[in-house]
């Protein structure tokens, strides 16, 4: 992968060069789309929120922004480059800072299931659903 980071399509060598290392961190591919996802697990709204703010800086740097979503403390990150409809080095980069800025936050890596967050399993728990 070149220094110069751009939108065009990631070439296989770079797939099989960089995706195998970002699956280790819990990175998956999306059914049905050239993209990968990642959630993330944090304590709280306030840890959720703050990686929030850390990797929009991230994207801001790069141009590159995420399609995400935030519910209470949980954060679901997918990545793709819409300039060529895939995956490029900016995802990569991207990807990289994230997990950076996630520090110790939990991975859900099984993604077949709803994710329930901290809120919704302390209701469930006193039994308000």
């Amino acid at each position: 992968m070149t220094d110069r980071l751009t939108a065009d399509l990631l070439p296989t060598a770079d797939r099989e060069a960089h995706l195998p290392a970002l699956g280790e961190t819990g990175w998956g591919a999306v059914p049905g789309r050239d993209a990968i996802r990642k959630v993330w697990k944090f304590r709280t709204f306030s840890e959720a929120w703050g990686f929030m703010s850390r990797a929009a800086l991230a994207a801001e740097k790069l141009n590159h922004h995420p399609e995400w979503s935030n519910k209470y403390n949980i954060v679901d990150v997918v990545l793709i480059t819409h300039d060529c409809n895939g995956l490029s080095a900016l995802d990569l980069a991207l990807a990289r800072q994230m997990d950076k800025a996630a520090g110790e936050a939990a991975v859900i890596r099984d993604h077949s299931e709803p994710i329930s967050c901290l809120c919704e399993t302390r209701g469930t728990n006193r039994g308000i659903a």
